[in-house]
Formats: C-alpha cells, structure tokens, sequence
C-alpha cells in the first residue's frame, strides 16, 4: 500500500507541470518574439503555484482525473500572472522586484509589459475554449466564472477599490471586501473550478465556495502581517511597501495581534466548512493550514 502524498510532493510535482504547460503553449504561438518571451519571462518567476495547486487538489478531493484541469489551472496561473506585471508598473505599486527578481517592465519596458499582461489575460481563455478533455457546458461553466471572479465583478474591481482605499482610514469591513474581490475571487475560481470540473453537487460547490471565501481572507491577512515581520527574501518584495504607501492593513486596524486572532479564526471557519464536504479534502485542508503558516 503506497503512502499518501504529501502537499509538497503534490506542489512540487505538480506546480512543475504547471510551469512546463503555460510555457510550452505560449511558446507554440506564432507571435512577435519580444511579446513570447516577456510572457514566459512573468510565467517563469517562480512563485508557489497556490491557485493551480488549489485547483487540482479540489479536483483530487473528488477522486478524479487530475489532468482534466490541467488547462485550467495553467489559464488561471496566466490570470495570476498578468495581475502581478500590471500590479507592478508605475501607475499601479511602481514595484521594481517581484519574487526577487526584476518585474517585468524592468526588463522589457513598459509598453511591453502591459501587452504581455494582456496577451496572459485573452489567451487564458482561449486555453480553456479549446480544452478537449472537457464538455462545452462545462467549458462554459468554467469560462464565465473566471471571467466574474477576475474581472469587474471580482480581482479588477478589488484592484480599484483598493486603489481608492490609499491614504484613508478604512474599517474593517470595508478592507475585507477590498481583499474579498482583489485577492478572494481568484481563489475561489481556483476551488470551485475543481469541483465543476468533477461534477461536484451544488451543495459540494456551495461549501467550497465558503472554504474558499475563508481561505481567501486569510491569505490576505497573512500578507499584511509579513509586510512586516516578514523580510525581502522571504516575500520577494521590499517589506513595508504596504505602509509606504498608506495602505489600511489588518494589523494596522485590528493590531498585530488582532490580526493574527482574525487569521485563526478564518482557518477554522475553512477547516469546519471541508469537514462537512463528503469526500477526501485533506489536501485542501493542509494548503489552507499552509496559506496561514507560510514564510515567502
């Protein structure tokens, strides 16, 4: 009887797959040789690969066939992926590294990355219309739920919010629903695209769905406290920018403390929401346990 894998076996093995996948079909694209490489530039930068992971492991939790998501999961990291070049440029967080590394109009210029970003963004979706592992309704499914979760309605609206929220004093609330959209709605695509992909009932995808929202709240508490405790080499970036910027974080409205009460008390919230789901979600359990302890 083989051992169960663990969650760095699984994110090693199939983060890597990711990372070969997105490259191998943006490399297959006959486009100008400047956009192919600034695009695999941003798709090579490292990163833990936490959204795709989420993906397949929700897919896993049904006892599916992992690669039936692999299409997804690497549309969904290219989403990812075009957020961060954007979020980076000067008009935007004017960041000059990213996971350690130049951002990628430091290399390429601006111009360039703001295509980049954008051919990221539409062929994402053309990645998901010609996947022929899935059904059309299930492709449709998917399709316009990344387009709500990342869009208007879901990380470009959060970005805008958050945008708006600099150099004021907001309340709780008001940042949560910043973070629900800006930084949640991707994680949610990436749990409940699992579950869709494996014909999950709508009661299974309604208590993903509260796992999620949970898990994605934390994630974000998680940020602002290592934009403080945390270093440069830990989370790729200068530490402070948050507060540079006079941005209002969880530690600074609740405290250090308060905020790291607020981050436990999400992760039993996820962790009570998997443990009504009736299959293996061990998986998910052990990334949302890593979402609150991780050290990048």
């Amino acid at each position: 009887m083989t051992s169960p894998i663990t969650l760095k076996e699984f994110q090693q093995e199939h983060g890597e797959r990711i990372t070969h996948h997105m490259v191998e079909a943006v490399e297959s694209l006959s486009v100008p040789r400047v956009l192919k490489e600034a695009m695999v530039y941003s798709l090579q930068a490292g990163g833990k690969r936490i959204r795709p992971i989420l993906l397949l492991a929700s897919i896993k939790a049904f006892n599916k066939d992992l690669m039936l998501g692999i299409n997804t999961a690497a549309a969904l990291e290219m989403i990812h992926t075009y957020s961060l070049i954007h979020d980076d440029l000067p008009s935007m967080d004017d960041d000059d590294l990213r996971r350690g590394k130049p951002t990628n109009h430091k290399i390429y210029g601006e111009a360039v990355a703001i295509l980049a970003g954008d051919g990221l963004l539409t062929y994402s979706f053309q990645l998901i219309a010609e996947d022929r592992t899935l059904t059309a309704d299930t492709k449709a499914k998917l399709i316009a739920l990344l387009a709500r979760c990342a869009g208007p309605e879901g990380m470009v609206g959060g970005q805008v919010a958050d945008i708006e929220g600099e150099n004021k004093q907001l309340t709780v609330e008001e940042l949560e629903n910043i973070h629900v959209h800006k930084t949640g709605k991707l994680l949610t695509f990436s749990v409940l695209a699992g579950g869709i992909i494996s014909g999950a009932s709508d009661g299974e995808l309604e208590l993903l769905e509260k796992f999620s929202y949970h898990i994605g709240l934390s994630f974000q508490i998680q940020d602002d406290i290592l934009d403080i405790e945390g270093s440069e080499e830990m989370i790729g970036k200068p530490v402070g920018s948050d507060e540079s910027k006079h941005k209002s974080t969880y530690p600074s409205l609740l405290t250090m403390k308060g905020a790291k009460e607020k981050l436990h008390f999400h992760l039993d919230e996820a962790l009570t929401s998997l443990e009504q789901l009736p299959v293996d979600s061990s998986l998910l359990a052990e990334i949302a346990r890593m979402i609150v302890s991780r050290n990048h």
